[in-house]
């Protein structure tokens, strides 16, 4: 039976230490069994680091704000492979969140001015099913692949209020934002890929631009 403190704990084991570099001897020593702990990035120490935060913090911005031409998408997957999920994917949605905040302080008055002018209205059933839950609509609008836009131009002429307008786009934009920084973790998409999609999505936009609707008669 072995007596209580005659040795060292279960989870550890004796073992040799390599020979000293000044004694050549060897000493018994204490190695623990458990697996050493992960190490992470610390920001303090990792000056690359902050520049590309900053860089997707901006560019989350700008893919996001007013009309948003180009993709988020290329950008979000590639990034997703290097910062990593939760990094890309809350920097991101800090990103989009600030330029709600833009849109929602500087297009508000834009969009009343030109409903005025035109006297135009969302469609009935859009807007009924808004006005029963902007909430819902706003946040699966910013997380599955429909245009955002229309229903924030509906959540601004309808005067929805700011806090709910950015917690609603915030719930919506984090799930897709870590789906994307997933894909790029686990499948490493070659970058010719993601240029190629970043082209193939901005061609849309830019249609838009070059080439707006004219309005029925």
């Amino acid at each position: 039976m072995r007596e209580t403190g005659s040795g060292p704990p279960p989870f550890y084991r004796v073992g040799p230490t390599p020979p000293s570099r000044v004694t050549g001897s060897q000493n018994p020593f204490l190695v623990s069994r458990f697996p050493p702990p992960a190490s992470g990035p610390d920001l303090a120490y990792a000056p690359p680091m902050i520049p590309a935060l900053l860089a997707l913090f901006a560019y989350a911005f700008v893919s996001n704000v007013a009309l948003a031409i180009v993709p988020h998408e290329p950008v979000v997957i590639w990034y997703g492979a290097r910062l990593g999920i939760w990094v890309t994917a809350v920097v991101a949605t800090a990103g989009t969140v600030a330029a709600a905040w833009v849109d929602h302080r500087l297009f508000v008055p834009l969009l009343e001015r030109v409903a005025a002018k035109r006297g135009g209205a969302a469609p009935r059933g859009v807007a009924r099913l808004f006005a029963r839950s902007p909430f819902a609509i706003l946040a699966l609008s910013g997380l599955t692949p429909l245009p955002f836009f229309p229903f924030k131009a509906l959540a601004f002429r309808t005067h929805y209020p700011l806090g709910a307008y950015l917690a609603a786009v915030a719930v919506g934009r984090l799930p897709r934002y870590l789906l994307l920084a997933w894909l790029g973790l686990a499948v490493h998409v070659p970058a010719w890929l993601l240029a190629s999609l970043f082209i193939l999505l901005l061609i849309p936009s830019l249609g838009g631009l070059l080439w707006p609707r004219r309005p029925a008669n």
